[in-house]
C-alpha cells in the first residue's frame, strides 16, 4: 500500500521526521517496505496484513498516526449540495443475488463536464502509482485511495432503462471490460447490469460500454459491498486483478459506504460541475450490529507481563475508535472495560484482540525481555493422540512413514477410488505437470513411491502415510477425510494382523469385522473390507497380477487403507484397570475341513459365539490344502481356542463339551468336519 506524505498531511499533522513515522508504523504492525521520492512527494510503501483492510486508505493510516503520536485526526465532512429532483425518478436498483452483493447504493449527477484533473489531484494519484485519466474517474480513484472504499462511475446516459440490476450471468454471457478485453462469465460471478446487458463485473472492473468518456454528461456513482469469497473466485477465474477487488476481497467498512459515495459526489461537483440529484438509492442488507467486548484489566498483566494503567488503556481504545456503551453492562469499577469496536475493525471480536491493540499502541518495546508471563502447556487433541499411537505401532512393525503429494494425474486418480464414485476435484493450475486432481485414496500415491523404490533396488519397501483425501460433495466443499495408507511386501495376513494390532492398541471396544472387499485391484481370495460397529473402517488386500502390471511393480504387494476418523471416535486413550482372573485357562485345538470358499472370518465368528462367556482368545494357526487327503476344493483350518472361567477352575469335560458344540455349529453352517 503506497501512502503519499503530502496527502497524509491533509488528515493528521506530520510534525515528526519521516524516519520516526516509518519506525512507529512498523512497530505497530504496518511494516515499512521502502520510501521513494515521486514528483516532489514521498511515497511510503507499507505492508498491510489481510486483517487490516482499514489501512488500505490514507484515512486509515492517518488514524493510526493520530493514535501513535497523539495528534488530532481530521476527516472531511462529505456534505455535497443536492438538487430538487428525487433520485428515485431517474434510477432503479434491484439485487437478484443477495449472497453476492450485500448492499448497493447509487447517486446521480447531471450536467458534468469531463476533462483533465487539476494538478494537485493528478500528482497525488501519481504518487501512489495510479495514472490520471479524467476528472470523474480520477475522483473515484482518489476516494478509493483516501478511505479504502471502491467506487465506480457509470455514464448514466448509456444505462438502458435507467436501471441497475445486480445478478448472476446468463449462460454464455460475456462482457468487454474497460481494459477492452472480452471476458467469459462464470455462473457464480456478480454482474452489474442495466435493463439489458452487463455493464460491470461487480467489485472487479467496469465495462467499456458505460465507461466515462469526453461526451459523458450524466454520471451514476456506485458504492457497494460485495461478498469477499465471490470476488476472490472471480478474480482468480478471470485472472483480472484491480485495486477495487483487492479491497473487496478483504471486506470494506459497511458504515463507510455512504460517506464514500457523498465524498465522491462532493469532489465531482467541485471539479467537474453538475447537479447532484436529491437522495440516494440504497438497496440491500442493513448494517450489522456491532457486539460489545469485555476487557479485564487483569488479562493485560497476565498476557503481557506488565502493568498498564486503566486510564491509559481507555485512552488507547477510545482513540482507536472503540466506543463505550451508553448503558454499560454490569462490571465492577476498576476491574475492566466494555467497548464496542468501530465498524472499520472487523478483526476486533475477542478480549485478546483488545489486549493486542493496547500492546501495539503502548509499544512492544515497553515490554522487558525478561518479563515473566505465566504459561500452561496445551494438551494435544484427541486426533493427535490417536495418530501418534498409530505411528508408534506401525514404526514398531517395521514401516517407514512416507509423504506424497495430494494431487495426482488423471490416470492415477482413476486406478483406485474405494471411498467415492464421483469424479475427483480438479485444480485450475496443476501443482506438478499433469497433476491436477485431488486424490480420493492414498494407495495409488504409495504404490507410485513403491515403484520408485523398486527402480532404485531398495530391498525392503514398507511404507505408510497419514494424510487427507478429498471426497467430492457436489457443489459444496469436499469432504476431507484423514486416512492411513499402507503398502507392504509382506503377505495379506501379516498386513491384516498389523492393522488389527493397531486397532487393538487404541483400546477400541469392538473388534473390526472382515467381509468381502469387492475392490477390483485386489485379489478376492486375499483381501477383505474391515467394518467397525457397522461402519466401513477400511480394507486390506494383496494386489492381483493385473494390478501389479498397472502400477509397473516387479514383486507382490499388499495394501491397506483405514479411515482414521472412526478410530478417533472409538479409541479409549485412558488405560483402564482390569482385574485378572485367578483361575487357569484351558486350550483346545481344532482342525476343521471346510469347502474352499468358506472364509476364516465367518468360522472365527461362529467359534467365538459357541464359546459364550468362557471365551478368552482365538488363534489362527494354519491353512492346509491337499486334494488327495482332503478332497477337491477343500481346505483344513487349524485353530486354537482359549477358555477361562471367572468363577472357578474349568474341567476337561467342560472344555470338551464346548469343543463339541463348536464343531456341531460349524458342521451345520459350513459343512465342516473335524479332521
Amino acid at each position: 500500500m503506497l501512502i503519499s506524505w503530502n496527502w497524509l498531511k491533509q488528515y493528521v499533522p506530520l510534525d515528526m521526521p519521516l524516519s520516526e513515522l516509518e519506525e512507529r508504523l512498523m512497530m505497530s504492525g504496518l511494516n515499512h517496505e521502502g520510501t521513494e521520492e515521486v514528483a516532489g512527494d514521498m511515497a511510503i510503501d507499507l505492508e498491510v496484513t489481510s486483517n487490516r483492510p482499514d489501512c488500505l486508505g490514507h484515512i486509515g493510516v492517518a488514524r493510526e498516526v493520530a493514535v501513535l503520536f497523539g495528534n488530532e485526526l481530521t476527516i472531511p465532512a462529505a456534505d455535497p449540495r443536492e438538487g430538487t429532483t428525487p433520485v428515485d425518478e431517474l434510477v432503479k436498483v434491484q439485487i437478484d443475488c443477495a449472497d453476492l452483493c450485500r448492499r448497493y447504493t447509487a447517486r446521480v449527477i447531471r450536467g458534468v463536464k469531463i476533462g483533465p484533473s487539476p494538478k494537485w489531484l493528478a500528482r497525488r494519484l501519481e504518487a501512489v502509482g495510479i495514472a490520471p485519466i479524467n476528472n470523474v474517474v480520477d475522483i473515484s480513484n482518489y476516494v478509493l485511495m483516501e478511505c479504502g472504499q471502491p467506487l465506480h462511475a457509470f455514464d448514466f446516459g448509456k444505462l438502458k432503462g435507467g436501471e441497475i440490476i445486480v445478478r448472476r450471468p446468463k449462460p454464455g454471457e460475456t462482457i468487454e471490460a474497460i481494459d477492452h478485453k472480452i471476458y467469459e462469465l462464470g455462473a457464480d460471478m456478480c454482474m452489474i447490469c442495466d435493463a439489458r446487458d452487463p455493464v460491470a463485473i461487480g467489485g472487479v472492473m467496469g465495462g467499456a460500454q458505460t465507461e466515462i468518456s469526453p461526451d459523458t454528461a450524466d454520471v451514476l456513482v456506485e458504492a457497494a459491498e460485495f461478498d469477499p469469497i465471490s470476488i476472490r473466485n472471480t478474480v482468480r477465474s478471470l485472472n483480472l486483478h484491480s485495486e477495487s477487488s483487492y479491497r473487496f476481497e478483504r471486506r470494506v467498512d459497511s458504515e463507510n459506504i455512504d460517506w464514500a459515495s457523498r465524498r465522491c459526489c462532493e469532489l465531482i461537483l467541485e471539479l467537474a460541475g453538475g447537479e447532484l440529484v436529491r437522495g440516494v438509492v440504497d438497496v440491500g442488507e442493513p448494517v450489522p450490529k456491532r457486539e460489545p467486548i469485555v476487557l479485564r484489566f487483569s488479562q493485560l498483566k497476565r498476557v503481557l507481563g506488565i502493568e498498564i494503567t486503566p486510564q491509559r488503556v481507555r485512552e488507547i481504545l477510545v482513540a482507536l475508535g472503540n466506543e463505550e456503551p451508553s448503558h454499560p453492562c454490569s462490571l465492577p469499577e476498576g476491574e475492566g472495560l466494555i467497548v464496542v469496536p468501530p465498524s472499520w475493525r472487523r478483526d476486533l471480536s475477542r478480549e485478546i484482540d483488545l489486549v493486542e491493540e493496547v500492546a501495539r499502541v503502548h509499544g512492544y518495546d515497553e515490554i522487558p525481555e525478561d518479563v515473566g508471563v505465566p504459561m500452561v502447556a496445551s494438551s494435544r487433541r484427541r486426533q493427535d493422540r490417536v495418530i501418534a499411537n498409530v505411528r508408534r505401532v506401525l514404526s514398531a512393525s517395521g514401516f517407514d512413514e512416507a509423504m506424497t503429494y495430494s494431487v495426482v494425474d488423471r490416470q492415477t486418480a482413476g486406478t483406485l477410488s474405494p471411498w467415492t464414485d464421483a469424479e475427483p476435484l480438479r485444480t485450475l493450475t496443476p501443482v506438478l505437470r499433469g497433476a491436477d486432481r485431488l486424490r480420493t485414496s492414498l494407495v495409488p500415491s504409495l504404490l507410485a513411491a513403491r515403484r520408485t523404490n523398486e527402480a532404485l533396488a531398495n530391498p525392503e519397501i514398507e511404507l505408510f502415510e497419514i494424510a487427507k483425501v478429498y471426497l467430492p460433495c457436489g457443489k459444496k466443499l469436499p469432504q476431507e477425510e484423514y486416512m492411513l495408507g499402507i503398502t507392504s511386501g509382506r503377505d495379506y495376513l501379516t498386513v491384516k494382523g498389523v492393522v488389527e494390532a493397531m486397532v487393538a492398541s487404541l483400546g477400541v471396544a469392538v473388534e473390526p469385522q472382515a467381509n468381502d472387499a469387492g475392490i477390483e485391484l485386489l485379489d478376492p481370495t486375499h483381501s477383505c473390507r474391515l467394518t467397525l460397529d457397522g461402519a466401513v473402517l477400511g480394507y486390506v488386500g494383496g494386489l492381483h497380477d493385473d494390478a501389479l502390471k498397472l502400477f509397473e511393480l516387479r514383486s507382490a504387494a499388499t495394501v491397506a487403507e483405514v479411515k482414521l476418523s472412526l478410530l478417533v471416535a472409538a479409541a479409549r486413550l485412558i488405560p483402564c484397570y482390569v482385574a485378572q482372573p485367578p483361575y487357569p485357562a484351558v486350550t483346545r485345538d481344532l482342525n476343521l475341513v471346510v469347502d474352499e470358499p468358506v472364509r476364516w472370518a465367518d468360522v472365527a465368528a461362529t467359534v467365538c459365539a459357541g464359546c459364550g462367556e468362557l471365551f478368552e482368545d482365538l488363534q489362527y494357526r494354519d491353512t492346509y490344502r491337499d486334494a488327495d487327503r482332503l478332497g477337491a476344493n477343500k481346505k483344513s483350518l487349524l485353530l486354537t481356542i482359549t477358555l477361562r472361567s471367572k468363577t472357578g477352575t474349568m474341567t476337561n469335560q467342560q472344555a470338551d463339551e464346548i469343543r463339541e458344540c463348536i464343531v456341531t455349529a460349524c458342521r451345520e453352517k459350513y459343512g465342516a468336519e473335524l479332521r
